[in-house]
Formats: structure tokens, sequence, C-alpha cells
């Protein structure tokens, strides 16, 4: 009978809706969906949505206006006018795959997804696309361990999608069906999104198998303005404290009878930095052309980004304490350069079967340079030369070093002993204080994929295919080098060659990388929405991935100890199981069951073998195989409204158990350690958030309770940790895990104060989380040995935004962050201390040998957040 009904509609003949706007201009590309089917159709270029014969309800969308529902009688064309929404703030319709083609309602997903347009991140004064997430977004929150704007770790429900290598990611990054999480490390560079470029953005919640790999919290889908969606010209320029300015230009239109299109952005953005030694620089540029006929749509994007970030991460508390904008170490610099190519292609067959592909291209060249202390030096003598030394000084030329009595009370940062030692090649290792770590990573991303969804009264079936293949080129290399009274590192001639470094505890400095990896992934997908009852919606998918990650070693080309070699594959089904059923006209229960995975990364696969441990999390050596992270979450909740209504709300709850998580575990080695799986961690909790729009407010508020912990017993370094026993420490089934607050919150109110002001309030709450390396929940400090309670406090955050149209055409705007300027922190780590707290010169030897041993000091470090800042500038629109 299905079968029978699916012909008969086809056979049907076709009604005619024009779609246009206040002035009369055709609207293409709004979305006309016969209500109570999967049916739906966009209008093209001439504003006309071919809609198969039937007499009921069509609800049309578009982004920017209001939706309407209006009644359609076979054998009578109907005109719709669609009215501006200026305070809408949420999408009717969302992609429910990673390509376009597969919309459904949000009522239809059975998770609390969430969704942002352009005009949400105007409104909200927000930076870019992870600050948006941040006031915006329940349940999002940040570390911002960089403290750099444009690096944060975006949080979601205890799961990262990070810019730092070695970070475990458990987000998955979307843009206009492209992935942006960079092949070689899994991580998101946010400052690689072009802001001024957004349409619309999707948080998908947990591990929806559909979007692929690394989807084990959530996944986030961008799409990206045309000519239809902006098709306006605007420059934009503002400045405001701490040295920032930028510029930005806007430029979209179409042509109508032939239906081409184009848009394109750029931005310039510049600022001093509010840290010491901080500026950044970022530039980017963003264009698409197409072309939308009846059936046939197909656009051309291109990307360019060009950046200079400083990021200076971490302080030590009592530094933080004495001066708010003080830096550890410097210099912590990351640049990039990206170019992106991506062709996207739809075709309508009939008005119930449509397919849509893409082909992708990315190139992302990334350096950095991170000044840091020498850990190895904080146990060793590094004042006075010997007399080996003072011969080698002045063999080579050099006067004026210590012939005596030099120590940590007279010689705030040593230096003479290092220099002594690059010159005789024996521990320069140990006696320099400083290092200079230097990587590079050039990375060629490019894919295909394709789908194809049937749509019927009753059901709606989406089968897909991807392929995505990448190549990467990773070196690290560390300089030796002496610290400075600003707490810099000045470089000397000695490298982690293996030659040049000496050795550290008789085994030679070498932390030379120079790697080659190649990473294939083939998938292919499937998802069906059926109807199996009035007002019950049941969803099923699955997705079948396989993913091979070749790397070769140039150091160790032939293989054996040491060698970064290696060939892996990784396969796995994920499915998911998902229902809705709307109880009442605006009462929606969902629930869903869903499983995601992620593949070991390069860097974790480069450092796995407990027969050769790693110095650093993100240091190399053999890699035997990891297995595959694998996320099973429940999630089920009540809802209610749509974004027509005055009120949006949504109780739920969610449980998401890893198996299998990647771990940074401790060797027998003292201080070395090596990626391992780590048995079970669970992230739960719940949620609630609601949105209400009424006359001239546009509110919203959320809150999350995050319950993130471990669910195995693991032995961990723990260095820094005043429990450690050997430098290590034991993990019991639930201790909480490092970095995710308990409690999350965040209100905002957009207020249309007259036709030309509009005043947006924003805050945004976290409380307090257990600081990286404090994974047993154990620590205490002592005041002597261990500073720092191992934990970050609480925070809250207010902010004020206006905007005010002078003209038409000429809108001024300022921002307000962190309004009442409060000091807090993001995040905590602690770490070795190499400085005296209250002279804040460096020392070595803090305190006297003990059983053989030459104990150091350790602390809690914080990322301190930004304080007041504001910025002011205009608008022009034409």
């Amino acid at each position: 009978m299905q079968a029978l009904s699916a012909l008969l509609y086809l056979a049907l003949a076709f009604e005619q809706l024009t779609i246009q706007d206040p002035s009369g201009a055709p609207v293409p590309n709004a979305a006309c969906r016969v209500e109570g089917t999967a049916v739906e159709v966009r209008s093209n270029a001439s504003g006309v949505c071919d809609i198969a014969a039937t007499t009921g309800k069509v609800r049309v969308t578009r982004p920017g206006f209001r939706p309407v529902t209006v009644d359609v009688k076979t054998g009578q064309p109907a005109k719709i006018t669609l009215e501006l929404d200026p305070m809408r703030y949420s999408a009717d319709v969302i992609g429910s795959t990673p390509l376009p083609g597969a919309e459904i309602t949000a009522n239809d997903v059975p998770a609390p997804v969430q969704t942002a347009n352009a005009a949400d991140i105007e409104r909200s004064g927000a930076l870019d696309l992870s600050d948006l997430m941040n006031r915006r977004l329940n349940g999002v929150y940040f570390n911002e361990i960089q403290n750099n704007p444009y690096q944060p770790d975006v949080n979601y429900r205890g799961y990262t999608a990070s810019p730092l290598l070695g970070t475990p990611q458990g987000l998955s990054v979307y843009m206009d069906g492209v992935r942006l999480n960079e092949p070689f490390g899994d991580i998101v560079s946010w400052d690689l999104i072009p802001r001024a470029a957004i349409s619309e953005v999707a948080l998908m919640p947990g591990s929806n198998p559909i979007f692929g790999l690394n989807t084990l919290g959530g996944a986030l889908s961008i799409q990206t303005k045309d000519g239809f969606t902006a098709p306006r010209s605007s420059i934009t320029g503002y400045f405001g404290k701490f040295g920032r300015k930028a510029g930005e230009f806007e430029h979209g239109g179409s042509h109508i009878n032939t239906g081409y299109h184009w848009y394109a952005t750029g931005n310039l953005f510049g600022e001093d930095g509010w840290r010491d030694a901080s500026p950044s620089t970022v530039r980017q540029i963003f264009g698409k052309f197409g072309r939308q006929m009846q059936n046939t749509s197909w656009s051309l994007s291109l990307a360019h980004a060009n950046n200079a970030l400083i990021g200076n991460g971490l302080q030590e508390k009592t530094f933080l304490e004495r001066d708010y904008a003080s830096i550890h170490t410097k210099p912590d610099a990351t640049n990039h350069k990206a170019q992106f190519l991506n062709f996207q292609l739809r075709h309508n067959f009939t008005s119930r079967f449509t397919a849509s592909g893409n082909a992708y291209y990315r190139r992302i060249r990334t350096s950095t340079l991170n000044g840091d202390i020498n850990e190895d030096s904080l146990d060793q003598s590094v004042y006075q030369p010997n007399a080996a030394e003072r011969a080698a000084l002045a063999a080579a030329g050099y006067t004026g070093f210590p012939t005596s009595g030099e120590n940590a009370s007279n010689t705030p940062f040593p230096f003479w002993r290092c220099l002594a030692q690059v010159l005789l090649r024996d521990e320069p290792a140990e006696k320099c204080n400083g290092l200079l770590n230097r990587t590079g990573n050039i990375q060629h991303n490019s894919g295909v994929s394709g789908q194809a969804t049937w749509f019927s009264s009753r059901n709606q079936l989406t089968i897909g295919a991807a392929y995505d293949h990448s190549r990467s080129s990773f070196t690290q290399l560390a300089q030796l080098g002496y610290l400075t009274p600003d707490r810099g590192v000045v470089g000397v001639p000695a490298f982690g060659d293996g030659v040049t470094g000496g050795d550290v505890d008789g085994e030679p400095f070498d932390t030379r990388v120079d790697l080659n990896g190649r990473l294939r992934t083939s998938s292919v997908y499937a998802s069906n929405l059926f109807r199996a009852a009035p007002g019950l919606n049941i969803t099923l998918a699955g997705r079948f991935n396989t993913t091979n990650i070749l790397n070769r070693d140039r150091i160790l080309p032939l293989g054996g100890p040491g060698s970064l070699n290696g060939d892996h594959t990784f396969t796995r089904f994920n499915p998911s199981v998902g229902l809705t059923y709307t109880a009442a006209e605006l009462v929606n229960v969902y629930f869903s069951y869903s499983e995601g995975s992620r593949s070991p990364t390069s860097i974790e696969l480069g450092c796995a073998d407990p027969e050769q441990p790693c110095k650093l999390p993100n240091a190399m050596a053999a890699d035997p195989p990891l297995n595959q992270v694998v996320t099973r979450t429940l999630e089920g909740g009540v809802r209610g409204g749509t974004s027509a209504s005055l009120l949006n709300w949504n109780a739920g709850w969610f449980r998401a158990a890893n198996r299998d998580d990647i771990l940074f575990v401790a060797a027998p080695q003292t201080g070395y350690g090596y990626f391992r799986n780590f048995g079970q961690t669970l992230r739960q909790g719940a949620q609630f958030d609601a949105r209400l729009r009424f006359r001239r407010l546009l509110a919203g508020f959320g809150y999350t309770f995050l319950d993130a912990q471990f669910r195995s017993e693991e032995t961990v370094n723990g260095e820094s940790n005043s429990s450690a026993d050997d430098e290590l420490i034991e993990i019991e089934p639930g201790a909480r895990m490092p970095l995710t607050p308990r409690h999350i919150g965040k209100f905002y109110a957009d207020i249309l104060v007259t036709n030309r002001l509009t005043l947006d309030l924003g805050f945004q709450a976290a409380s307090s989380s257990i600081a990286r390396g404090n994974e047993n929940n154990e620590h205490r400090p002592d005041g002597v040995f261990y500073l720092g309670d191992g934990r970050a406090a609480g925070y809250g955050v207010a902010s004020l935004g206006a905007r005010f149209k002078i003209l038409n055409s000429i809108e001024w705007f300022g921002q307000i962050n962190n309004l009442f300027d409060k000091q807090y922190v993001t995040a905590a780590q602690l770490g070795p201390f190499g400085f005296n707290p209250t002279t804040q010169a460096f020392v070595a030897r803090p305190f006297p040998q003990q059983d053989g041993e030459f104990p150091i000091r350790n602390s809690t470090f914080y990322a301190p957040g930004m304080p007041r800042m504001l910025w002011t500038g205009l608008k022009i629109r034409f």
C-alpha cells in the first residue's frame, strides 16, 4: 500500500507557491514543507516552490524572515509574502546530515539541537564562532589554555574541540559538509573559520554516527552565506582596549533571471593583547559563487587565512596574584596559513527525491615557537662554572664570567654554565634553564562525499558515502637556551638532536620528530525517519567507517626501536535509534541511543609504547596499536515550542559512557609516559534551557549539570601532585575528571528599546573544576613544596552591548565584556615551578638535598580570563 501511495503521489499535478519579500521581490531558497509529511522543496530563483498537488498546510521558512503556514487548495495558486524577522532565534528546519538535502524539523530530532544564525552573532557581540557558542549555547564552556581569543578549548558536556595537539578531541565540526577537524590530531583551528560568512550553525548533541569520526559528545554543523541569504554590502570598522582594531567587508548579490549568486567577505583583525607580549593578527577572506536553477544548484567556495597568534598560556598562582597580566615564559607563537576550496552540487530529481554532494581540498601550514623553562635543570647546579667550563669559556673568547661565588642568591638568571656546557657538549640539556620548542606541520586534506534522500508522506530515507584522504608532514625540534629577566628565552647553538644537546641522566638529549603521515577514511551511512503513527516518529541511523593511518619516520626510516613507522587500520559500525512523540501541539518527548567512535591520531600512535616512553605528551616514540575510543550515549527529555512560539524550552538528561578513552599514562621510568587506552569514563547530567520572545524582548536561559568522572582504576604521572608516591598517582573510580565544572549556566537578553536602539545583556557562569595533574582529586598544598589547591574556582562574567541606527544604512555599536572587571580563571594545571615566589627570580635546587635528591617546588598554574574589554565601531550598509 505504501508503494502504491508513493506512485499515486508522483502522478499528481504540481501546485506553484510564489514566495516574495515585503517589497515584492522573489525569495529564492525558501523551504516549503507539507505539514505532516517529510516532503520539502526549495523555491527557485523566481521564488517559486513546486509542491505536489495537495490540500492542507504548507510551512514556509527562510532565514531572516518569520515562518508562515498557509492553507493550500488544489488548483488554486498561492502567493506568500514573508515578513522580516529581526528577532528570530531558532530554526524550524535543520540539516540532519553534514550535506544538505536531508533537512527535518527540529522536533523530529531525538536530541535537543541548538541553533543560531548570523543575526545572533551580530547581536551577541561575539568575536568568532567559538565566542558565540560560549555566550549563547547551553552546556558549552571555555578552557582558555592558550589565552588567546582565537584559540580557546571549546567544551560541550565534557568533550573538547581544541586547537592544541595532544588534547583528546571529542567534537566534530563541519562547514558546508566539509569536516574541519584537522587530520593529524583531530584539532579544530577556530581562527580559520570566518565569522562573517556564517549563516547558521546547529549544535547536535550526543554521539550521532551520521557525522562520522570524532563525534563523541556532539557535532557542530555550519552553513555559510550566499548571495541569496546575504544580498547586501557592508563595511565595518572598530577599535578598542589593548590595541584592538579590525575592519571587515561583506558583499553579496544575485541575478534573478539567471539564478547566479555571489558572496564575499574579508576580515582583518589585530590587537596588542591584554597580557604582556601577546599581540595577534588575523587575516581571513571567504568567497562563494554559484547558481540556483529550477531543480539544480551548485556553488564553489574559496577561503584563505594568514594568522599570527600569540597565546602565552597558563601562569603560576603567585605571579598571577602579583600581576594579573603577567606571563610565565615567552614566546608562545602559532602561525597559520590555510587555503580551502569546496564545490557543492544539489539536484532535485522530483519533489520526493534529491541528491547532493561535494568535493573539497584544504591545505594548512602551521608553525609554532614556544619558549619554556627546562624542567631538567631545576634539580641541577646551574650557577658557578667549574674549572673546565671556565677554560672552555676563555678559549672561546668569553670574558666577565664569574670565577667563584655565583649562586641563586646573587644570580637571579644564570647562563654561564649553559654557555660552557654548549662548548663542551657535555650536559647543556641539564645546565641550560630554557627551551625553544619549534614545530612545523603541513597538511593536505581532500575528499568527496555524496548522498541521496527519498521522501514520502511517512518516510524520509537518506543514504550516503564519503572518502577523505590526507597527507601530513610534521617536524619537531627543541633548542636549548637560557632565561632572561623578562622570562624570555635566548637560544644557544645546542639542540635536541642527540649530539649538540649532550646528555640527560646519561641518555642523549634527542627531541627530534620528522614524520610523514597518511590518513584515509572511507565511510557509508544511512538514516531513516519513519512516521509510525500520528505524532510518533522513529529514526534509525548507522555509519560504517574504515580508517587507515600510515606513519613513516624520516629519521629512522628502516624501523626498529624508536621508529615512528606504523600501519594501522580501524573499522567500526556505529548505530543509533531515536524516537520523538508530539503529545500535544507544542509538547514533544524525545529519546535516543547512539554510538560514536574516534581512531587514535598519529600523535597518539607515535607515543604508545611502554618500552619507548615519551618525556612529553606531544613527543613521539614507537607506536604499537591503540584501540578506538567508543562512546555510547543515552539521551531523553521533553521540550516545547517552535521558532514561531513565544516560548521555547527543553528539559532533558544525558549519559555518555566512553570505553578505551586515550590517556597519557606514567611509565616505570620517572618522568616519562605514553598514551594508552583507559578503561572507562563517564559524562552524565541534566540540562534545561528556555528562550522567550515577547514583543521587543528576546531572552534565553540555560543550565547544565555535568558529572564527568573516571570509572576505572589507573596509575598516571603525578609528579606535581602532593599525594604522589614515587611521582605516580592512583585514580580510583568516581574521581572527577579535570577541567569539567559541575554547573554551567548562561543568560542573555536582546532588548529592542526603540526601533533604532538595541541592547544586549549576557552572563556566563561555571562552577569550580579540578586541575590537570590532580586526576585523583587528592592534591593538598603545603605552602612550601606544593602551592595552590589544585582546582580552578568558579566564576560568573557579565557583558553589555548596544547597537544604534544613526541612519538606516549606518549603525553604531559598542561592546563591554567582563562588565564588572572580575578576575577569574577558566582552567588550572599542576606543574613544576622554577621561580622564587617572592623575588620572581629563576631558582634551581630551591631546597636542601633529601635522600640523595634535590626536591623542587610545584605549584598550580591558571588560565586567567580577560579583564574588562570594550570596543566600539561603525557598520555601513549599502
